[in-house]
């Protein structure tokens, strides 16, 4: 009988092998299906244009999909495998940006902007994104990054670029800003020859207008204040920028919390266009001008 089990055995043992590995295949497909369900379900979700942030970096991780399944339907470590970022998106009042938060640190303090590809030469991050179509504008905060787009292309073009070039930098390594690219704004900072009331204007930028402004994926600088006619100029950055809000913004928020915290502050208005923003715009529409052609 000992014998005879033996024997039953070792004629199972072909037997039992195939079952198992048609159980594992069985259930590599299964994974595979589940991830491609569960990824065609959230792009459905995303192109419903959900309001919330749920609009991830999904086209940015769909490149290394098959490899992460066949990964865990082999049993294979991927720790060493570019791993998918979790990409925010935030609409802002300019319908011609959008706010990326990436989850990371994007700027260790203050705001950066790039306006033309030149001056993104600076950023691994900014060139990447302005190698996109349609891009003409890059700005950095502590936690986001703001694109601007042109009126050519639409969001739904643009999202999947977009994801792809923050989710590769962030694997690359790259520092955001090369080492002398950051140009620090000085013009909200209190100086030793600033009056009472430009130290009190500049104070309020900091402490309660730039950070509200910020949320929005913009910032704001000072430029100047007239004693004579109380008018305070200041410059729209990032988001805010163009935005066809920004005059009520103006009007409405900044100067009705700035006269009311410093009376000697009459109005707000905000100060055109410098040489290098006309400059970068007019290389811009002509490179759009060349294109079209």
């Amino acid at each position: 009988m000992a014998g005879l089990r033996r024997m039953l055995a070792q004629q199972s043992a072909p037997l039992r092998l195939a079952l198992e590995q048609t159980y594992n295949q069985r259930d590599a497909a299964w994974i595979a299906c589940t991830c491609g369900l569960s990824a065609y379900m959230q792009c459905l979700e995303a192109q419903k244009g959900m309001h919330t942030s749920a609009y991830t970096g999904l086209f940015a991780s769909l490149r290394t999909s098959t490899a992460a399944t066949q990964a865990r339907a082999t049993g294979r470590d991927m720790t060493s495998s570019r791993r998918s970022l979790f990409i925010q998106v935030e609409k802002t009042p300019n319908p011609t940006s959008m706010m990326f938060l990436p989850g990371k640190p994007v700027l260790e303090s203050g705001t950066q902007g790039f306006l033309t590809a030149r001056e993104s030469m600076a950023s691994p991050l900014a060139k990447a994104l302005f190698q996109i179509d349609g891009v003409q504008q890059v700005f950095f905060g502590t936690n986001f990054v703001t694109v601007t787009k042109t009126d050519t292309y639409p969001w739904a073009v643009l999202k999947p670029d977009i994801f792809a070039a923050i989710t590769d930098f962030y694997s690359s390594g790259k520092p955001v800003l090369l080492e002398g690219g950051a140009v620090e704004n000085l013009d909200n900072v209190i100086n030793d020859d600033d009056d009472e009331v430009v130290a009190m204007i500049k104070e309020l930028l900091e402490t309660r207008i730039r950070p509200a402004v910020q949320e929005d994926g913009g910032d704001v600088s000072y430029k100047g204040f007239d004693p004579d006619s109380g008018i305070v100029t200041l410059k729209m950055l990032g988001a805010c920028s163009g935005c066809p809000s920004s005059a009520i913004t103006l009007k409405n928020g900044i100067e009705n919390m700035m006269s009311h915290y410093v009376p000697e502050v009459k109005g707000v208005v905000e100060a055109p266009a410098d040489e290098s923003e006309q400059a970068g715009l007019a290389a811009f529409n002509e490179l759009e001008k060349h294109l079209s052609n």
